[in-house]
């Protein structure tokens, strides 16, 4: 049993749901379009898109231990790694042995899906394989890219290129429906280095909790978590995203008092954990009854 918990840690399985979250809009908005949808690609896509997030994760896990960074963290239930590789050092390349591994299984797919549909997919795909192994050695040294790289990665990269693979085109109802977990999902790293502005410094990076500080950096959280509800309002206006997509709203109820209060506890990381948590609540049934309304005709 301790085995299967320390190979299964540094994967961090219990926020691997949020892939199937956004792989969903992309088959929503493929599904929309009226090509005849392969369940076999589906699969693959899905399967793909987990190993994406597994890599990541794996390869986090392994340099934040490498580094030495475990050792100055003091975790919460959403940031600061699974803990895995410092209680059990022996793991460690384990856990490169996984990232590696998931890593194969991501290009194996990108150029299958290349082969299938052309060289358009070939972008989305280097700039993602790019970003799985350069997010914490290089990305995390840059507060604009540390900001962007995850948002990018589960928003247009994931969105896009389930759209891609299961239709063999871009669109742009495939492009403004990704940017909701665009913005999602850079704020929900942005609230998670909060905690670790002290321990982040130890090992030279620099986000913006660090460089500006974690009451300023607030304040953009609460930009983008606006700019979630007013991208799918315009793409709504515009007749990008379905009346349907309106659904997306309702994740309001959360957002409200999580706006509020990351600015009022950015400071008190005690206070500011529960909306930590909202803040995973948000990323995750925000893209779902989106895709839910995209599903309605």
């Amino acid at each position: 049993m301790n085995k299967r918990k320390d190979i299964l840690g540094p994967m961090r399985v219990p926020f691997l749901i949020l892939t199937p979250a956004c792989v969903l809009l992309g088959i929503a908005t493929a599904v929309r379009t009226g090509t005849q949808i392969n369940p076999l690609h589906i699969l693959l896509v899905l399967v793909s898109a987990v190993c994406t997030h597994i890599s990541v994760n794996a390869f986090n896990e392994y340099d934040d231990f490498k580094s030495g960074l475990d050792t100055h963290t003091e975790r919460t239930p959403f940031s600061g790694g699974s803990g895995t590789l410092p209680a059990n050092p022996g793991m460690a390349k384990t856990a490169l042995t996984i990232a590696l591994v998931s890593f194969s299984v991501v290009a194996l797919t990108g150029l299958y899906f290349t082969w299938l549909h052309g060289l358009a997919l070939l972008p989305l795909g280097l700039l993602g394989m790019f970003i799985i192994v350069a997010y914490t050695p290089m990305l995390t040294r840059n507060p604009l890219l540390c900001l962007i790289a995850p948002g990018l990665g589960f928003g247009p990269l994931m969105v896009m290129g389930t759209h891609f693979a299961l239709t063999g085109q871009y669109s742009w109802t495939a492009f403004v429906a990704s940017l909701v977990p665009f913005f999602l999902v850079s704020n929900l790293l942005l609230l998670n280095q909060f905690p670790d502005v002290e321990a982040d410094k130890t090992v030279g990076r620099r986000h913006f909790p660090i460089l500006i500080g974690r009451r300023l950096s607030s304040f953009i959280f609460s930009t983008f978590l606006v700019l979630t509800y007013v991208i799918i309002v315009v793409g709504v206006v515009l007749s990008i995203l379905p009346v349907g997509s309106l659904l997306g709203l309702a994740t309001l109820i959360l957002a409200i008092p999580l706006l509020r209060g990351s600015i009022d506890h950015a400071e008190d990381i005690h206070k500011l954990v529960p909306f930590m948590g909202s803040n995973v609540l948000v990323n995750l049934l925000t893209p779902v009854l989106v895709a839910v309304g995209l599903f309605i005709r």
